[in-house]
């Protein structure tokens, strides 16, 4: 029953809150809602279209370094390591390098657009 009350209380506190801040609202000027404060009119649009080709690169590069993190503890582990580390070792290394020709396959490694 409390906690109902509490509740009730806390919707109560928060609507009257928003309802004052929404009686006392502020004004902005036309210089606070213009992209830029400096005073200078945009020349450009504030947002560039990105590149898919820089997408593909970033998401390659994310692959690889998540790659690296697992693979490197491994390696530092194989002399004391079982079968099972090094077949899944192998097993992600031999996931990454098919992704990979598919990739080259696909044409998505043409480094030169």
């Amino acid at each position: 029953m409390k906690v109902i009350i509490y509740s009730l209380m806390n919707f109560l506190i928060i609507s009257l809150i928003m309802i004052f801040m929404n009686f006392f609202k502020y004004t902005m000027k036309q210089d606070k809602m213009s992209p830029f404060e400096c005073g200078f009119n945009p020349n450009s649009k504030p947002r560039m279209p990105f590149s898919f080709h820089f997408f593909l690169i970033s998401c390659l590069f994310l692959i690889f370094d998540s790659e690296i993190t697992l693979v490197i503890p491994c390696i530092l582990t194989l002399s004391s390591s079982s079968n099972f580390l090094i077949i899944s070792l192998l097993l992600t290394i031999l996931i990454l390098f098919t992704s990979i020709i598919y990739e080259w396959k696909k044409k998505y490694l043409n480094w030169l657009l």
